[in-house]
């Protein structure tokens, strides 16, 4: 069988006769697909056969939804496209909330969507849904399979706007063309899409080149556009050159090394107030790889960060996200890397021998270290049992330089936001400004395929966790050692702090009765700990880091100690006007 696959390999200009499901499979191997990640379907289970000797690896979930998260973050570590596939129609749907948060996290996806057979297509038949329709809005594309004889070209279609446009592509085929026989070509990727870039328009780069030169306060936010094209030593290169301070974008604390003297820290909601008093002061703002969304850059701790009259210098591999947010002065089309090195190139021949700002880098030293032992201050004020803070910090001194992190969306896993640092690119998988819960485990899972030596672990809040806790199964299943640790406040804590600042500590839906999440744990086959102190952290967690097992934390934090609001720009103190419920009105109430 692997001299057949050989002789397939090697006639990449001549056609050959295969079947559909060879001709899909092929074509992932040539793409490098190693994992594929769903659960088990009689629409796909001829390709399916054929995945152990093609030597894919079938990753069977729990739910459909946990695939798409696995891919997500096996893409942002590994840089290769992450593929899925589900049964047609309940299976298919099951994944619309992960591959949401892949389109909006930018992550070149591809999934693999078997429909209702063309016989019985429009009767309405056993598990027919029109996926198409459902997934246009939250994938760059639809591709769908029209006759047995495409299935290959339209695959190769599907990986080739996945990439170019850095999002999930749908593959739509229906389930009979899986069969039958075909004669077609078996391409390597280069023959069917080109991957570099370029560095964008030239005297869009001289403008740029310019406006840094003359500037007297530059400062570069760094996202995850430069992690994703191998860019980080480029900016490095621009901020060393310029003394210029490097924010991280929302969420993408390793898009800079955390140790440089120049780092800031990440900005957006809970992010690095270094970051904020820095880029405040900014008369220049190179941003690189970031579409500096709305939400990153929002007000946070009450300090307005985002400069209104600075010159915004945006750099995007994507056109659509140019001065999508902010105005710019100069805006380039071109690939972080490519475009970094162009600039900085430039730079050197405009400044050929800068001399270090030393009072600059004395400026940042000292706003980095004033925030850092305010977050310490913060961290080590009591909490029953333990300050949300505390256990954060606990956490982050006990884990080795090269973990990966996946945080969910929540009240904890965002105060997260200001503890995590990175001096290594592909270390955090965050749930971005999509925001679903129940992302970081599956996620991890994905983060720990991708580089199965290095420890992953997810931070989690104990209502997300009720979403994703049985994916422990898949880790004991399949021996991924990632390590869950869980927040536990027995609340919805983000929307219990609306209820307390908003609803005069009115709680509706927000409280919850859990089961020991250890106890289950270890009934799955994993290793569980309850924690209620926080010096027990730092032990337990280099205990599990040896035992390199499936592993769930519980560790109670006060319910108390909750971070601000989320979205103070969209909520309003509540007004009633009919007297049923005039008690809840904030009039009433604050008196």
């Amino acid at each position: 069988m692997a001299r057949q696959q050989t002789e397939v390999r090697k006639s990449t200009n001549q056609k050959v006769k295969m079947t559909p499901s060879e001709a899909i499979v092929e074509t992932l191997v040539a793409e490098n697909v190693k994992e594929v990640y769903g659960i088990v379907g009689s629409a796909f289970m001829d390709m399916l056969d054929l995945f152990p000797t093609a030597g894919i690896r079938f990753l069977p979930v729990r739910h459909e939804q946990s695939a798409g998260h696995m891919a997500d973050a096996y893409t942002r570590v590994s840089g290769i496209a992450g593929v899925i596939v589900g049964q047609n129609g309940p299976g298919i749907t099951n994944m619309v909330t992960s591959v949401a948060a892949a389109n909006q996290a930018h992550t070149p996806m591809v999934i693999i969507s078997p429909s209702a057979g063309t016989p019985t297509i429009g009767w309405d038949g056993f598990q027919e849904a029109n996926q198409v329709s459902i997934f246009e809005d939250i994938t760059k594309e639809t591709v769908r399979v029209t006759h047995k004889s495409r299935v290959a070209d339209c695959l190769r279609t599907a990986f080739r706007i996945a990439y170019a446009e850095r999002g999930p592509v749908l593959f739509d085929i229906p389930r009979d063309l899986f069969y039958g026989e075909l004669e077609d070509q078996i391409l390597e990727p280069h023959q069917y899409r080109a991957e570099k870039r370029g560095a964008g328009d030239p005297a869009s780069i001289e403008n740029a080149v310019e406006l840094l030169k003359n500037a007297e306060y530059p400062v570069v936010i760094s996202g995850r556009g430069a992690v994703d094209a191998e860019g980080v030593d480029s900016v490095r290169k621009i901020a060393e050159h310029l003394t210029a301070p490097v924010a991280v974008s929302y969420m993408h604390n390793d898009a800079f090394s955390a140790d440089h003297p120049l780092a800031v820290g990440p900005i957006g909601y809970m992010g690095s107030k270094a970051a904020m008093h820095t880029l405040k002061k900014a008369d220049v703002v190179l941003a690189i790889g970031t579409r500096l969304s709305v939400f990153g850059t929002l007000p946070c701790y009450d300090i307005d960060y985002f400069p209104k009259n600075a010159n915004i210098i945006q750099v995007d591999i994507n056109p659509r996200q140019i001065a999508r947010t902010h105005p710019v002065a100069v805006g380039i089309i071109g690939d972080a890397k490519a475009t970094s090195d162009e600039i900085y190139s430039q730079l050197k021949s405009a400044i050929s021998s800068p001399e270090k700002n030393r009072a600059r880098l004395e400026e940042v030293s000292t706003l980095k270290n004033e925030w850092e032992q305010e977050l310490v201050d913060l961290a080590m004020e009591d909490g029953s049992p333990i300050n949300p803070r505390r256990a954060l910090l606990e956490l982050t001194k006990a884990l080795p330089d090269n973990t990966i992190i996946s945080s969910d969306i929540g009240n904890v896993s965002s105060t997260a936001n200001a503890y995590l640092k990175f001096n290594q690119t592909r270390r955090h998988i965050a749930a971005l400004t999509f925001g679903n819960t129940g992302f970081a485990y599956p996620a991890a899972l994905g983060a720990q395929l991708a580089e199965p030596d290095s420890p992953v672990v997810a931070i989690i809040g104990d209502g997300a966790w009720g979403m994703s806790l049985h994916e422990v199964s898949t880790a004991v299943e399949q021996s991924i050692p990632v390590i869950a640790c869980v927040f536990n406040n027995k609340s919805w804590a983000a929307e219990k702090k609306n209820q307390v600042d908003y609803y005069d500590d009115r709680y509706v839906g927000s409280d919850i009765d859990a089961p020991d999440f250890a106890d289950v744990a270890k009934s799955m086959g994993a290793l569980g700990y309850t924690i209620e102190k926080p010096e027990e952290i730092g032990p337990v967690v280099k205990e599990v880091l040896a035992k390199r097992k499936p592993a769930v934390l519980n560790i109670f934090v006060d319910g108390t100690q909750l971070a601000p609001p989320f979205r103070k720009d969209a909520l309003k103190m509540p007004k009633r006007f009919l007297d049923k419920y005039k008690h809840l009105d904030y009039d009433e109430w604050k008196k």
